[in-house]
């Protein structure tokens, strides 16, 4: 596995909105609740982002993640206005809930950035007058269907009639989002993205793994080749007041996307001093955003970077939503899942595995808390939990002296089932960096955990604890080679899940003695570690550790109510069948 060195691997992740929950001000409050609140996509996108990011410091590279809340435009103004505060001390109670959020999520962003910002200002005013020098800003006068919710434009094409069934009023929304437009029509300035349509192509046909997935880089392409408008880039200062002024017509207010969009060159120190045009890791090597602002990331951004002859992100990670019961979060149906909550309640860790196990790229994926408690049960407690205490827990045996035999015979396994494991375990840090280099989360930690899995199983089927009692040489040495393949299964496995689930896999490494210098990726390979297996007792309840205090690696979840959309259809207990010490010889495949 070779890793190929840039100057820092740069992740940038984003909401569409400032979507907000709570304040600190109750006036604030209701209209910040008015807003959509901080639900699981919001997360989701964080925890991918954040993966990424740790997967390259595993690497060995520098890497930078940065996000943060797009705080200017029409509906925040509105929202502020109906609260009677100003939009500033608006937008400081809504950053703070996602600053939250990353904490508690233990997101590793090393730059959370407000719009509101005032190096961010600085560098919207010099993007916008670099495009007016270079002739690609102008005044006219637009006509169009424009989103408060979307802070866009939208062309007849682009939007339908609909009626409810309720009430049979008639609303025209969008048909990308399906939020409500309004007829308007105004003088401001436009960029002229019309100019970069064949630009554009030529892009996207010698990058072809710009967009991912797939289908969304193909509905990309197929916009463009229909033809780009030019794009409004300001609204009138009657209109809109919360945004930044246009340089040298402070009648008029920037376009809210253009101001937001700018944000990831603010954090990587734009504009820059000539020869550090790499000191702030751009360009950025993958944004992460949520499908509903494809467009104006994969269409948009670009043009603009052209424009100001700057180099593009290298790969955008556009991913799907989540839904319950097919239907997409929503206050007025009561199914949003409120992502404080839920880390609460089943630890941030649990949350993450289940967002990175269950989340797809491609397709909306429904969140079930039935199953949330399903994948802690059966991977974290029967499949990782079992083996740790399986292996560490043992009055039979000391896994150091395991490791040892191991290495003072080379590593060499005699057994036919033992040398195809130890070839599995091998294989895998090289098979989960392919996964992670084409942005396949869910299958690289589905492949981490299928190797605990066989561990398991390979320890059922030798059953070590028979073998260990022989007098004779092969059945005890079967027994040590068991032993030693089960415990480099839980240290690798240990060291790759620190990118997912990072907090869990500090516990793992800590108790079975791994050192804080032999983390790395580098050291995900069968023997690099000699040195590790005297645990400090990472029992869970009934077992028996080492040295150390018993302590649960992954403890029997809270009662939950298992939710079926928005309803409480029943209250289960989380199952814990390694709660107990497991018997030595009991199955897990």
């Amino acid at each position: 596995m070779e890793i190929m060195p840039i100057q820092a691997f740069l992740v940038l992740s984003r909401w569409s909105t400032i979507d907000l929950e709570k304040a600190l001000d109750e006036r604030i409050e209701g209209q910040l609740k008015a807003l959509l609140p901080p639900h699981m996509g919001h997360l989701y996108t964080l925890v991918l982002a954040d993966i990424l990011k740790r997967w390259q410091v595993l690497t060995g590279r520098k890497a930078l993640l940065c996000t943060g809340t797009d705080e200017h435009g029409m509906k925040v103004q509105q929202a502020a206005m109906t609260a009677g505060v100003e939009p500033k001390a608006f937008c400081d109670a809504g950053a703070e809930i996602f600053k939250n959020l990353a904490a508690r999520a233990n997101i590793s962003n090393d730059f959370f950035i407000r719009t509101t910002d005032k190096d961010h200002q600085e560098t919207v005013q010099h993007v916008w007058r670099l495009l007016v020098q270079k002739g690609y800003i102008y005044l006219g006068s637009h006509g169009g269907w424009y989103s408060v919710s979307d802070e866009a434009f939208y062309p007849h094409s682009a939007v339908h009639m609909t009626q409810n069934s309720w009430t049979g009023k008639e609303t025209m929304v969008s048909l990308e989002t399906g939020s409500p437009v309004e007829w308007s029509s105004e003088l401001n300035y436009h960029f002229r993205l019309s100019d970069f349509r064949d630009r554009l192509l030529a892009f996207y046909k010698e990058n072809p793994t710009f967009i991912v997935p797939q289908h969304r880089m193909n509905d990309v392409i197929q916009h463009v080749k229909e033809g780009l408008k030019d794009l409004s880039v300001s609204r009138p200062r009657e209109r809109l007041q919360w945004g930044f002024a246009v340089p040298d017509n402070d009648s008029q207010t920037m376009y809210v996307w253009l101001d937001a969009l700018v944000n990831y060159l603010t954090k990587a120190g734009y504009p820059w001093a000539p020869g550090h045009e790499h000191d702030g890791g751009w360009p950025a090597d993958c944004h992460v955003i949520g499908k509903e602002i494809t467009r104006f990331h994969c269409v948009y951004w670009p043009a603009f970077l052209m424009a100001l002859d700057l180099p593009l992100p290298r790969r955008i990670l556009t991913h799907a939503h989540w839904t319950v019961e097919d239907k997409k979060m929503s206050k007025s149906v009561g199914n949003v899942v409120d992502p404080f909550a839920a880390m609460e309640h089943f630890g941030t860790d649990t949350i993450r595995y289940y967002l990175a196990h269950d989340g797809r790229i491609g397709r909306d994926t429904n969140y079930r808390e039935r199953m949330v408690m399903e994948r802690y049960r059966k991977d974290c407690q029967n499949r990782l939990g079992n083996l740790l205490n399986r292996v560490f827990c043992s009055k039979r045996w000391k896994v150091r002296p395991a490791i040892q035999y191991a290495h003072a015979r080379t590593r060499t396994m005699t057994n036919a089932g033992c040398k195809k494991h130890q070839e599995r375990i091998q294989q895998l840090a090289p098979q989960v960096h392919a996964l992670l280099v084409k942005f396949d989360l869910r299958y690289a930690l589905r492949a981490i955990i299928d190797v605990v899995r066989l561990s398991n199983k390979l320890f059922a089927d030798n059953e070590p604890w028979t073998l260990i009692e022989s007098t004779k040489y092969r059945p005890r040495a079967l027994a040590q080679q068991t032993v030693y393949l089960c415990a480099e299964a839980l240290r690798i496995c240990g060291i790759l899940l620190q990118a997912f689930i990072p907090t869990k896999a500090r516990e793992l490494l800590d108790a079975i003695g791994v050192a804080e210098g032999r983390r790395a990726l580098a050291h995900a390979t069968v023997g690099a570690d000699p040195d590790y297996g005297d645990a400090s007792g990472p029992a869970q309840e009934g077992g028996e550790g080492g040295a150390g205090e018993k302590q649960l690696l992954f403890p029997p979840l809270k009662s939950a109510p298992v939710r079926d959309g928005g309803r409480v259809v029943k209250v289960v207990h989380a199952r814990t069948a390694t709660v107990q010490a497991p018997a030595e010889g009991a199955n897990d495949v």
